[in-house]
């Protein structure tokens, strides 16, 4: 079942869903990188190509894939 959350990136309201496994894999990936959950998604919508979904793109990342 997807879990989804709201939060802003660049000063714009998002929410994303996914599913728990991935929120908890990007949680732990924030707090070994000492930032928050949102500035770890604001780095990665930063970084992904315009045509990859947001939540693709974290997915791909909690998988270790970036």
């Amino acid at each position: 079942m997807l879990q989804k959350r709201s939060l802003s990136l660049s000063g714009h309201r998002t929410s994303i869903a996914l599913e728990p496994e991935f929120w908890a894999a990007l949680e732990a990936l924030a707090v070994a990188q000492r930032r928050s959950l949102t500035a770890l998604i604001g780095g990665i919508d930063c970084e992904r190509s315009p045509a990859q979904p947001l939540a693709s793109a974290l997915r791909v990342y909690a998988l270790g894939g970036k």
